[in-house]
């Protein structure tokens, strides 16, 4: 394998040094072709530009704290969606350098060569995870060359992060954490052929095919849906070819020394397979091949140059957790078959034809409304949230909307060739994403993919709870818009609500204090309990534990009526939490009523107060409590976060006051072990949640909490991210973790394979003699 050639570096680490471990700073991406680098394989040479560059610079701009806090609710009209996205990627976009960020990216670009020609992709850290691709939400870019140009392309790659449909995604799938992303540089491959390979069929589930799609030319042609490709179904265990569909691709775009070109094909040439049985075999072995690595099904793009069968990328398949209703609409009279393409989607579901040609017209587009379009590319995601099914006329089963169309659920049928013209606007059909058909009329029950596969047993043969581990698997939400499509999936309940990103979505970015003054409370209360209500009822009678309103001073400053906020040095160890409660009950009332009016419905809810730092203010905020009518209903658990490391010595007298469970906050337990801002760009190299001064603070934490019979939880994405850290937690007793929900199944996986080893490691003890 070439040298990536890239000496670590703060902002700046070659592929060679980073693997899946590495995945919260350098992105699923990244991590993916790292892990993929250790394993020898054929990865184009390149580097990683680390999330602390693109946030240290936002820090440095002085508008990091606007771009955390800024929320787009979910249901937004689609210009303030567009004002919102064109605003944010300005203000990123016109964010100057640090010295250092430039020099290292330069630096690093020149050892891979002189002017060489490089692809600048987006790699975020939630990107090509097991439930959510982000396929082609964040920018990349292709045949880039020269200094100021890689540079240029970084900047766009990190401005993406804030496009419409990278908003509109995050809030699809309710990603709340800080959204961030890294940057991948690699040398450019001159592919005259390329492609994308699952390992498993994307459309039946079935874990004994490969499929595989491959075009001439570049893969973006492929990824991007702009061409029909050749399909082919492996035989996995034979290498044996199952089925094939040769596409229509009249045109192919050409990299070379200069850069980009779009060719035509020659008809002849159209004609022919693109992959002969040789290299076919090849993909497939090397698909194979990063399966078994990985222990779970992929989706790889590779590219062809020559003899030479580079892979590109890898992910894990986010759409096999999903079982369809099958039951197939009644047989259609042929002349009701009005058009047929390649099913891409599983499912079944009837509307009126809207014929689209361009974003720009989806406004025309209303729900439950079937989308056809020529092709759909991420740019569309806004539109194809609002759509009960796709139909397109060209593209493959691996194309961008192929993927993020089985990931909200829809059925899909793509390279139907003649849907534009053949579908009528307004005309009643039903799409079978099964089959790869829309016929006539509509079906009497749409059957949409909905529910999760049952997980397997774990290793003693029982399952326990929905995610099939002894260890609870919770999730992490920031709005109710998610909250039926997470709750159908294999969780147990909500570890934590964070209330605080509801006051954005919910009430236009209003302080509630502001709320309050403008005699609005009722107002602030119905709004919330709305939001509140609809997560409970999705995921009853499955826990959900709701965090009170934890907003630091600085944010609480940038929401509409907070001027009159303190201004602090150092906010994320300020006036917030508990003592923030008691000092304004007002304030906390809110999230008291809040809770009082949902808990009237649904008894699954709990309270859990955050960033106790003392006894004395506990039990204050706990009289607020018991004095409310809220406090009188004593089915409701008493949660606290555990993120300051005074709670290792208040534990027993936080039990004797009534507190039923902790969880534990990695990120401000870190902070404040180690003595490192969190927000700090200059001492990131400093925060390691697995320094061994954190764990053992984490071990006292669950050793005292156990003691005195507290429910233990942790939320964060430290915990999915390393695998050592959830086995630690594993064998410490911790009675539930709590993750975002593109992270479950791969967490999951992780607590499943810990606890069998620790089962495993004990019938080993018991089967030794004498014991």
């Amino acid at each position: 394998m070439p040298d990536q050639g890239v000496t670590t570096s703060k902002y700046v680490l070659g592929l060679d040094e980073v693997g899946l471990a590495d995945a919260g700073s350098v992105g699923g991406k990244a991590a993916n072709l790292g892990e993929m680098t250790r394993l020898k394989l054929a990865v184009p040479p390149g580097f990683v530009i680390t999330t602390g560059a693109y946030l240290e610079t936002m820090q440095e701009s002085g508008i990091r704290s606007e771009l955390y806090t800024h929320r787009v609710p979910d249901a937004v009209e689609a210009q303030l969606l567009s004002d919102q996205a064109k605003r944010l990627r300005g203000i990123v976009l016109d964010a100057p350098l640090p010295d250092a960020v430039r020099h290292a990216i330069t630096d690093a670009y020149h050892r891979l060569g002189d002017s060489i020609r490089v692809a600048v992709r987006s790699s975020a850290p939630a990107e090509d995870a097991a439930d959510t691709s982000f396929a082609g939400i964040h920018d990349s870019y292709t045949n880039v060359s020269g200094d100021d140009p890689v540079l240029d392309a970084v900047r766009r790659c990190w401005a993406s992060l804030w496009s419409e449909r990278a908003l509109s995604y995050r809030a699809a799938r309710g990603y709340g954490e800080e959204p961030s992303v890294a940057v991948v540089v690699q040398t450019m491959v001159p592919s005259d052929r390329s492609g994308v390979a699952f390992t498993a069929d994307p459309r039946s589930g079935t874990r004994e095919h490969i499929v595989i799609e491959a075009a001439r030319g570049l893969g973006e042609v492929v990824v991007g849906g702009q061409v029909e490709p050749d399909t082919y179904t492996v035989d996995k265990d034979s290498g044996a070819l199952v089925d094939m569909h040769l596409g229509a691709q009249a045109f192919q775009i050409h990299s070379d020394s200069v850069g980009e070109s779009r060719e035509e094909i020659a008809p002849d040439v159209q004609r022919q397979r693109v992959l002969d049985d040789r290299t076919l075999r090849r993909v497939a072995e090397l698909a194979t091949v990063i399966e078994k690595s990985y222990d779970a099904p992929q989706d790889l793009e590779f590219a062809i140059a020559g003899d030479d069968l580079w892979v590109v990328q890898t992910r894990p398949i986010t759409t096999l957790g999903m079982s369809v209703q099958r039951g197939p609409i009644e047989e259609a009279s042929p002349s009701g078959v009005l058009a047929t393409g390649l099913g891409a989607g599983p499912g079944i579901a009837s509307g009126q034809v809207r014929v689209l040609t361009s974003p720009k017209e989806g406004d025309r587009l209303q729900a439950g409304d079937v989308l056809v379009a020529p092709m759909t590319r991420p740019d569309w995601i806004p539109i194809l949230r609002r759509a009960a099914a796709i139909v397109t006329d060209r593209g493959g089963i691996t194309c961008h909307a192929a993927i993020v169309g089985r990931e909200l659920g829809l059925p899909v049928v793509v390279g139907a060739r003649n849907a534009t013209s053949v579908l009528t606007e307004g005309q009643m059909v039903t799409v079978d994403g099964n089959k790869g058909v829309v016929v006539a009329g509509a079906d009497s029950e749409d059957r949409i993919l909905t529910a999760p596969v049952t997980p397997a047993p774990t290793a003693v043969g029982v399952r326990v709870g929905q995610t099939g581990t002894a260890t609870a698997i919770y999730v992490n939400l920031a709005s109710p818009d998610t909250a039926e499509d997470v709750a159908a999936r294999a969780v147990d309940g909500v570890g934590l609500l964070r209330a605080e990103f509801m006051i954005t979505e919910a009430l236009g970015g209003k302080h509630p204090n502001k709320l309050i003054e403008e005699g609005r409370r009722d107002d602030y209360i119905e709004s919330m309990a709305e939001g509140v209500g609809r997560i409970a009822a999705a995921f009853s009678p499955r826990p959900v534990i709701y965090r009170a309103v934890d907003l630091r001073s600085n944010e609480f400053a940038n929401l509409d009526g907070g001027e009159s906020e303190p201004v602090e040095e150092n906010p994320m160890i300020g006036y917030r939490g508990c003592f923030r409660y008691i000092r304004e009950p007002d304030l906390f009332g809110l999230d008291l009523d809040v809770l009082h009016r949902v808990r009237q419905r649904f008894s699954n809810v709990h309270l859990m107060i955050p960033f106790v730092r003392t006894r004395w203010e506990l039990v204050r905020c706990l009289e607020l409590v018991d004095a409310h009518p809220l406090g009188q209903d004593r089915r409701m658990l008493r949660w606290i976060m555990a993120e300051v490391p005074s709670v290792t010595h208040w534990l027993e007298e936080y039990a004797r006051l009534g507190i039923d469970g902790l969880s534990i906050g990695t990120n401000d337990l870190t902070q404040l072990v180690l003595g490192v801002d969190r927000d700090s760009g200059v001492c990131e190299d400093l925060f390691d949640t697995m320094d061994p001064a954190v764990l053992a603070t984490i071990d006292l934490i669950l050793d005292r909490a156990r003691a005195v019979g507290m429910t233990t939880s942790l939320c964060g994405q430290a915990v999915s991210s390393a695998p050592a850290l959830a086995e630690h937690l594993v064998r410490r007793g911790i009675t539930s973790v709590s993750v975002t929900p593109d992270s479950v199944e791969q967490t999951r996986r992780t607590v499943d394979m810990a606890e069998r080893r620790i089962l495993l490691e004990h019938a080993r003890i018991g089967d030794r003699p004498g014991e």
